[in-house]
């Protein structure tokens, strides 16, 4: 008879990337320890040590890297391509981001970036800016160009962006009027309007944004 350990071990990196990722995300990295991490794989210390040496500072670099490098790729995706419908390439943002783990910039960079090493929190927060900030920022630039939208200030107005789309995850699904890729387009279409967004009929009124 073979040991649930010897079958257990035998899962691919993938399955524990995914795990921990989702632990990380809803926690923190100080929360989250490498037991909880096995505990919901049937995984003792070793069999994680075993395929990160590093431990818990090594798997979250890990997962972090893996997870914006997906970010990236799905973003650019969505916002390549997109001339003339800023509007419609948000909105594919904004689908992408409320169906992943949340990213939580806010805690990252006050609460798992100080804890790691200076040269890795650098590594993941630039790493963050060229795979998902900077390519709302240059979406929203390549739309200003364009004539599309009035946009004085691409990065920030980015950046303002992914964090209202994120903080969505946060609400209770109690108080979701309709769902968050509703209540997340709605906000979008007020930042446009305020970017006199070239893509709404003269006519059309708020209520029917």
């Amino acid at each position: 008879m073979v040991r649930r350990e010897d079958e257990t071990a035998k899962l691919p990196k993938e399955r524990l990337l995914d795990v921990a990722e989702r632990l990380f995300s809803s926690r923190g990295f100080a929360a989250v320890t490498l037991r909880d991490i096995g505990q919901e794989l049937s995984l003792s210390h070793a069999s994680l040590y075993h395929h990160f040496p590093g431990g818990k500072e090594e798997l979250f670099i890990r997962v972090m890297e893996r997870s914006i490098l997906r970010h990236g790729e799905a973003l650019a995706q969505r916002l390549e391509g997109q001339d003339g419908d800023i509007r419609g390439a948000l909105r594919g943002v904004a689908r992408w981001l409320l169906s992943q783990p949340p990213l939580d910039l806010i805690r990252m960079a006050q609460s798992d970036m100080p804890v790691l090493k200076t040269e890795d929190a650098r590594r993941i927060m630039d790493l963050m800016h060229g795979q998902v900030l900077l390519r709302v920022h240059t979406a929203l630039q390549a739309a200003d160009e364009a004539g599309e939208i009035h946009c004085a200030n691409p990065a920030l107005v980015g950046g303002a962006l992914i964090g209202m789309i994120e903080s969505f995850h946060s609400i209770p699904n109690f108080a979701v009027r309709d769902s968050r890729q509703d209540m997340a387009e709605e906000m979008i279409d007020i930042l446009l309007r305020g970017m006199d967004y070239r893509g709404f009929k003269k006519s059309e009124s708020w209520e029917e944004i």
